[in-house]
């Protein structure tokens, strides 16, 4: 890859705990040009944890990258001794637990399964820390509780990429907040983590909805999981993908709280601006210079070529609208690489119909599909006059019914109060003319006058 645009020191900054080493390990592999740096970063941000796996990994990598640097050099005293530390931990935490399960005393239980769980989390044991903060569930005695287990699962959902149970657990903080000041700070947290999900499962609207949705004033709240340059990044790039030029202006750009994101990310807004004032070229040279820097991202890395075509999909698509006829030069000069066309790329947009148009290749022309204005009239106008007769044919069914003081009864087997059963069967009923086709059938049902029940 490229060189990157932000500074590694400060990308880290806005991030604590696990996560920062994920970030660094996967520079660390995917980086060319800042390999070796990301990589003795991780060596000394595993040595501070205990997470004996994660250091071995990095060390690896950059023994085979830059053999020559003091970090590459395997510390296996270091290792012994965490290993030796994790193994009386693990113990020590279990014998209390255990105590604490003799004696009964739930909020005992619950603090030592937590206490059980930060331990794995942190040596790199996700399925154990996740089995340990899932008991925490059966000894909870308020939402204050509730919260905590479900902040703790989402963490570990998402460094295991499991995310129906980080939406979940999202779920379930949502349905035990209450009108506090503490509870509403969660907001962000929850917009975030949710926001995440959707994105990874590929519903980048509904993923930009809740970036968008996002309280201002996140600050360092979740830098376990997120910072806000990453909430302006997904919700812009998001939206981009997704929303129209209106929604562009009304949702993204006058909305006073995400507005407060977008001014960390300011070339993000810029792009926006410029696809909102039909400047598309100009957008997509403002992504493709941050190209670099979402590749070496961990939760957009494997969405970044799916979220540009997009982008620049709807580019092309939005430059065409207003012509019936555009040259194939225009376009390439607007939006294809030097010395490359995009007559491919406008050849699979027309296969997948997301542009109605047509390829002249003798005269290097797009040019719409022609319409038939009058063809579509004449649907149009036959279907409302169905329609129109249709509802015509109901009410005159049920005038006649009301006039000869009809009712309509149903047997035990059908139920009372059916009145005419299904909407089906009332559609078939009124539909069958004013001769009493509909009163044969009824499964059941019969029509009879209360002057003449007795008849």
């Amino acid at each position: 890859l490229e060189q990157p645009k932000f500074d590694l020191e400060s990308y880290l900054a806005n991030y604590k705990g696990r996560t920062r080493l994920e970030r660094l390990l996967l520079i660390g592999v995917c980086s060319s040009a800042l390999g070796v740096e990301a990589l003795k970063l991780a060596v000394r941000e595993a040595k501070q944890g205990k997470d004996i796996k994660r250091y071995l990994e990095a060390q690896n990598h950059l023994e085979t990258i830059g053999p020559d640097e003091s970090e590459a050099q395997r510390d296996l005293s270091w290792m012994e001794r965490t290993e030796r530390q994790n193994q009386a931990e693990s113990q020590r935490l279990e014998a209390e637990l255990k105590g604490y399960k003799n004696n009964l005393i739930k909020e005992s239980i619950r603090m030592g399964n937590e206490d059980l769980g930060r331990h794995y989390q942190a040596i790199g044991d996700l399925a154990k820390a996740f089995d340990a903060y899932s008991r925490m569930r059966q000894d909870v005695s308020m939402n204050k509780h509730i919260i905590d287990v479900s902040r703790h699962l989402i963490e570990v959902g998402i460094e295991q990429k499991n995310w129906i149970v980080v939406s979940s657990n999202v779920q379930k903080i949502k349905n035990s907040l209450s009108v506090s000041d503490e509870d509403k700070a969660l907001q962000p947290y929850l917009c975030a983590a949710e926001g995440l999900a959707r994105m990874d499962d590929g519903d980048y609207h509904s993923a930009a909805m809740q970036f968008l949705g996002a309280d201002a004033g996140m600050g360092l709240s979740c830098n376990t999981i997120i910072s806000p340059n990453d909430i302006a990044i997904y919700g812009g790039l998001c939206a981009l993908a997704t929303m129209d030029r209106n929604e562009l202006q009304s949702k993204v750009l006058e909305n006073s709280n995400f507005r407060t994101y977008l001014e960390l990310e300011p070339h993000i807004r810029r792009a926006i601006s410029f696809f909102v004032n039909s400047r598309y070229s100009a957008c997509l040279s403002v992504l493709e210079a941050y190209r670099t820097d979402y590749c070496l991202d961990i939760h957009l890395q494997r969405h970044v070529d799916d979220i540009y075509q997009l982008v620049r999909s709807k580019s092309i698509v939005q430059y065409f609208i207003p012509f019936s006829c555009v040259t194939l030069d225009s376009l390439n000069q607007a939006f294809a690489a030097p010395g490359k066309t995009i007559d491919k790329e406008l050849a699979a947009m027309i296969t997948r119909k997301e542009l109605d148009a047509r390829i002249d290749t003798q005269n290097r022309l797009l040019t719409s599909v022609p319409s038939a204005p009058r063809s579509s009239l004449q649907s149009s106008t036959l279907k409302t006059a169905n329609e129109y007769e249709r509802e015509a044919r109901r009410r005159i069914q049920h005038m006649n019914i009301h006039g000869a003081d009809l009712e309509i009864k149903a047997t035990k087997r059908n139920g009372m109060g059916m009145g005419m059963g299904s909407s089906g069967g009332m559609d078939d009923f009124f539909d069958g003319g004013f001769g009493g086709g509909g009163g044969g059938g009824g499964g059941g049902r019969e029509l009879r006058s209360r002057d003449r029940g007795a008849a």
